[in-house]
């Protein structure tokens, strides 16, 4: 579970919390006269409320999902979404699922519904990703848009590319999930052979020797080395699983 969310705020609540020195921008009609006089200077009352959360998972859903030496990336990601709905929904939160790809294929309203949850899952699950690549520009630029709330975002993706999340960071609490496979971290030697794109679904033959996963594992540690860095320095949080963890355990151990 995520917790009670109580949240500091200026303006009327249902439970005062504490008094603090008026600073400038703070609203007058706020300001305790009674600590003012006694003291000498300015002070305002801050109120304690119990806030719902507005908690959004999205779902990234290119081709690249559609791989897994153990467990399909696109199974886990399913995993992921139920148990982060799951959590939202026993503790009253407001829980909306989005499936994103090369542009948004769904949106559910925000519900505190069992049912919005499975919806969910079976949507992930019968989603296709095959032939769609996963663009996080328009992913950005769309929930820029669309979340006129602030909410607890999640974002679930394999998390490969081109990748700024600063718009959303300034605005919501952002938590970027990763969902990986090993192999596809720390391949093997395969030969020649020949592959096929799932997000372009185009198929090309060629030698998977060591010189090329050298330069494949160093192509994919730089783009992690810039994503971490991107991501502390933004204030997103992360955690990464793979295909053979169990994510509600993993999960819960990031979230606390």
């Amino acid at each position: 579970m995520l917790g009670n969310n109580a949240s500091l705020f200026q303006g009327e609540g249902f439970e005062f919390s504490e008094l603090r020195e008026y600073v400038y921008g703070d609203d007058v009609r706020k300001i305790d006269w009674k600590t003012t006089a006694k003291l000498g200077k300015p002070f305002v009352k801050i109120y304690k409320e119990e806030r719902e959360l507005n908690v959004v998972v999205v779902s990234m859903l290119g081709g690249s999902v559609y791989f897994g030496t153990v467990k399909q990336k696109s199974d886990i990601m399913a995993e992921v979404v139920a148990t982060l709905g799951f959590s939202a929904v026993k503790n009253s939160d407001l829980f909306s699922h989005m499936i994103f790809a090369d542009t948004l294929y769904d949106l559910s309203k925000p519900s505190k519904k069992l049912f919005s949850v499975h919806k969910a899952v079976e949507d992930v699950f019968d989603f296709d990703p095959l032939g769609k690549e996963g663009d996080f520009s328009a992913l950005v630029e769309t929930l820029h848009h669309r979340l006129k709330k602030k909410s607890l975002l999640f974002i679930v993706s394999d998390f490969v590319g081109d990748i700024d999340l600063k718009l959303l960071s300034k605005k919501h609490d952002v938590f970027a999930v990763m969902v990986r496979d090993r192999f596809e971290e720390d391949p093997s030697e395969l030969g020649y052979l020949r592959l096929i794109d799932m997000e372009s679904k185009q198929s090309f033959e060629g030698d998977v020797d060591s010189a090329t996963l050298k330069n494949y594992k160093k192509a994919l540690h730089d783009n992690d080395e810039k994503l971490y860095k991107q991501f502390k320095k933004q204030g997103v949080r992360f955690t990464k699983i793979y295909t053979h963890e169990e994510p509600a355990l993993k999960l819960m151990k990031r979230m606390r």
